[in-house]
């Protein structure tokens, strides 16, 4: 022992003290001779009720004599319980639990399973014990390897069923469920009703999805498979491999380094080992030498990682994860294992090596620092802490195995003293046939809280505790409880996390991930090639103008017809109103320009109102110039139609004022050319056609003409008006506002009917080229004709190949550029004479010009 605390002496253990009434974070030195909980050593006893108090130092026989062997941890709980419930004036009062005897390997020598081998005191036989000294039923605790159990159960049943009722305390096995061939035997261990569902829950809060799975090859791994299956079904989870590993494969190399191969090689992060398995990848990764690997493995049992020289639980482990039944905090053990072995509290390191935490909030420190390696605290500090002992798996089986005995007693008394039955059973067997009936229905809270429902020889356990085990070093071991499980928890979520012990047992509030695929990230949707599993996948950008704004959608959603998808695809934005607006460049600069050539014409109209007796202004009658120069003010005018929000007055006036004034304009420019072509024609003898100049006939031309335009435009009004659009597809996030057309044919009819007139006019002012004129009135109507028709030629197409406010611009530009052509080859040349040469422009100088050319063509004649 001083050897041991001379080692143990220079171990750097940090200083550290448990913070919580409900611990969290345990602790234990991990001696070499401790060996593991289920190595196959059993330890059994048979208990008894007597109906007289015991002496007070009834177990220290018991005691002393398992003391100085490895399972005295197993009679230590069971003294510990059956003290506190002799102690307990509530529970079986006037009655007293004793145990007659130890069987198995509790002496550490033998292991046969007989109830004829017990410790060396002078005690009688069993047989005649049953059949000769007592009436009363006794029990038999056995475990923790289930088949010393087994073997129990065998010989019990041969020669003492049902005098004994059995009660195991190792871990649960589905081999003791058949009810028929098991009558009396009582698992304390619990069944894992929940287990499977704690785990989705667990591996789903961290979205995990990429899972290994390790189980025996029995039927306890196949309906723990199937269940996991079950559960994990509509949460998204796969599994990398699935591994059913039997008894024969331990002893093959060759598939002892096939399944390592399988871990290592995996791409998933989480392998969950179910029961026994877990022996198997301990003596895997203790004949192989494992690479530097971080995997996180999900245990149903602790598991101490091996170590070697390279220390791999620091290179190779997370550390485990481990689910175990929930159970309340054993209080005063510690100073009950003091007092019967009379220990100091240092003492305690080397006679109980149990998990211990630090008793008094006052001296609580957190885990932290029990994991830092800053403190030099020596191992003789550490014992001198105040602390409490844990009870392991088994412990807490034992513990419940006695509560159980006790209240299936108590309320079996309670029953016959209610109905003053007396008891006319014969012995033992009438006995135990009554406490087998109230104890496979039995249902208690033991004194630690724990709700203990047995049904069907079974206790059903649904409440689970999360434990992370790591060993920070080959003497220190260390377990943090990182959350808690039940399916009774409110709002729904039956897992909570303490994420605080998250930090502290992995150093991060964030656990590594373990996924097939990396998640879609918003603007990407999943896509499964054949042959991939559900939780495999290749992301896929969206289509355009198609968003996902989470993670691992499956497909992308449409943006409403108001929104447009942004450049990452992961969420709609609303789409700008635009028009063709005064405050847009394009729109300002036509603006401008339809101002300017207004004005302009107005200058002209004015130049030639105040010139009106002029020649220049007088030929080709200025009433017809002045029609010409308003109805081409008007068209400059109207392209303010065009520009602004558009409205339903706008769009209806746009349409037909451009229709109608350009109708007036072209008609004028025909009525001129029809005055020119009759002006010259009736100046010939005998031509009858003097008649129609002298009437003014040209000049019914503009209103026959515009009416038939006016009609046009009254049947577009009646049958489909132009109204406000809007445009959501020619620009990319923005809505454009603009004015329908309505009808399109009544638009091209108004268009046409347009052309038609200006193609009458080329060809009659194209025809009257040639004709003798003063100021080369023909040419010059020619020429706009000429200007007007190759502006709405190249209008057509230009217009067909735009959208929204561009097409709007096209439309105006036309405008302006067919009346600006009109304006400047008829007027451009008038203005000139009148402003720039005025002696062009007078009466004698017209007549010296005439004289001049017909002496020219006299001559030439």
């Amino acid at each position: 022992m001083l050897t041991l605390m001379g080692v143990f002496f220079f171990l750097n253990i940090p200083l550290f003290m448990a913070n919580f009434i409900d611990p969290r974070c345990f602790w234990r030195i991990n001696l070499n001779e401790i060996q593991d909980e289920y190595l196959g050593l059993t330890c059994a006893f048979i208990l008894a009720a007597v109906q007289k108090p015991i002496e007070k130092d009834y177990f220290n026989k018991t005691l002393n004599f398992l003391k100085t062997t490895k399972n005295h941890k197993y009679a230590l709980a069971l003294v510990f319980s059956m003290d506190e419930i002799n102690r307990n004036p509530d529970l079986l009062p006037n009655m007293s639990l004793i145990i007659r005897y130890t069987l198995g390997r509790c002496d550490g020598k033998t292991g046969i399973p007989t109830p004829y081998l017990l410790h060396k005191k002078k005690q009688s036989p069993i047989p005649n014990y049953f059949c000769n000294e007592e009436s009363m039923c006794s029990f038999l605790l056995t475990g923790p390897n289930w088949e010393v159990s087994l073997s129990f159960w065998n010989f019990l049943d041969s020669f003492l069923s049902p005098r004994i009722l059995q009660l195991t305390y190792g871990p649960f096995h589905s081999t003791f469920s058949d009810d028929e061939q098991y009558p009396y035997l009582y698992q304390m261990a619990p069944k894992d009703t929940s287990l499977a569902l704690a785990m989705v829950s667990f591996i789903h809060y961290f979205n995990w999805n990429w899972i290994g799975l390790l189980i025996p090859d029995d039927d306890q791994g196949n309906q723990f498979l199937l269940e996991l299956k079950k559960q994990s079904g509509n949460k998204e989870i796969c599994f990398a491999f699935v591994k059913m590993i039997s008894v024969d494969d331990i002893l093959l190399e060759q598939k002892t380094e096939m399944y390592y191969q399988q871990i290592v090689m995996s791409s998933s992060n989480v392998i969950i080992i179910y029961e026994e398995t877990i022996n198997f990848i301990d003596l895997i990764f203790r004949m192989w030498e494992p690479p530097v690997l971080r995997r996180i493995w999900i245990t149903t049992k602790q598991w101490n990682f091996p170590t070697s020289k390279r220390d791999i639980t620091h290179g190779t482990f997370y550390g485990s994860l481990t689910f175990l039944p929930h159970h309340g905090g054993i209080s005063g053990f510690k100073n009950f294992v003091q007092t019967w072995f009379h220990l100091r509290s240092k003492d305690l390191y080397l006679v109980m090596p149990e998990w211990k935490y630090f008793k008094y909030e006052s001296l609580a420190s957190n885990c932290k620092m029990l994991k830092s390696n800053s403190s030099n605290a020596s191992f003789d500090w550490l014992m001198e802490q105040k602390f409490d002992m844990a009870f392991s798996e088994s412990s807490h089986n034992i513990y419940n195995a006695v509560y159980a005995i006790a209240h299936a007693l108590h309320e079996m008394n309670l029953q016959q003293v209610d109905n003053q039955a007396v008891d006319n059973g014969k012995g033992a067997s009438s006995h135990c046939l009554k406490v087998n009936s109230f104890l496979r229905k039995i249902h208690f809270t033991n004194p630690v809280g724990d709700k203990l429902i047995m049904k069907e020889r079974v206790i059903i356990q649904e409440d689970y505790d999360i434990f992370h085990f790591e060993n920070l070093s080959q003497h220190l071991g260390i377990k943090v409880k990182l959350g808690k499980f039940s399916p009774y928890f409110s709002h729904g979520r039956n897992f909570h996390l303490y994420v605080d012990m998250l930090e502290v047992a992995t150093g991060s509030r964030k656990m590594p991930s373990s996924v097939c695929s990396a998640e879609c990230s918003p603007g990407f949707r999943r896509l499964w090639k054949e042959g991939m599993a559900a939780c495999c996948f290749v992301c896929r950008p969206c289509p355009e103008n198609e968003i996902s704004n989470e993670t691992n959608m499956d497909q992308c959603v449409n943006c409403p017809e108001y929104q447009y998808a942004n450049t990452e695809q992961n969420k709609c934005i609303k789409k700008g109103v635009t028009f063709l607006s005064y405050e847009d460049p394009l729109g300002m600069v036509l603006a401008l320009m339809a101002f300017c050539f207004s004005a302009f014409t107005a200058v002209v109209l004015c130049v030639f109102v105040k010139h009106h007796d002029t020649p220049i202004v007088k030929a080709n009658n200025r009433i017809l110039s002045y029609i010409l120069l308003l109805s081409l003010m008007s068209c400059f005018l109207c392209s303010f139609f065009f520009i602004g929000h558009p409205n339903r007055a706008t769009c209806v006036l746009q349409q037909i004022t451009f229709g109608i004034v350009f109708t007036v304009a072209v008609s004028t420019v025909l009525a001129k050319t029809v005055t020119v072509v009759l002006a010259f024609k009736v100046t010939d003898p005998g031509r009858r056609l003097r008649h129609f100049l002298v009437s003014g006939t040209p000049n019914y031309i503009i209103p026959i003409c515009s009416l038939f335009q006016c009609v046009l435009c009254a049947i577009w009004l009646a049958v489909s008006p132009p109204f406000v659009d809007i445009d959501e597809h020619s620009q990319h996030g923005h809505i454009i506002i603009v004015c329908n057309k309505g009808s399109v044919t009544a638009f091209y009819c108004v268009l046409g009917y347009l052309a038609c007139l200006a193609l009458g006019s080329f060809i009659v002012a194209f025809l009257a080229k040639n004709l003798p004129d003063t100021f080369n009135e023909a040419k010059f109507l020619t020429f706009s004709m000429l200007v007007f028709f190759s502006v709405c030629v190249t209008f057509l197409p230009v217009y067909h190949s735009t959208k929204g406010k561009v097409m709007v611009a096209v439309e105006i530009f036309s405008i302006l550029a067919s009346s600006a052509g009109m304006l400047g080859c008829i007027f451009a040349p008038k203005i000139y004479i009148i402003l720039m040469r005025p002696e062009r422009n007078s009466t004698q100088n017209i007549k010296e010009s005439n004289s001049t050319q017909k002496i020219k063509e006299k001559s030439n004649s």
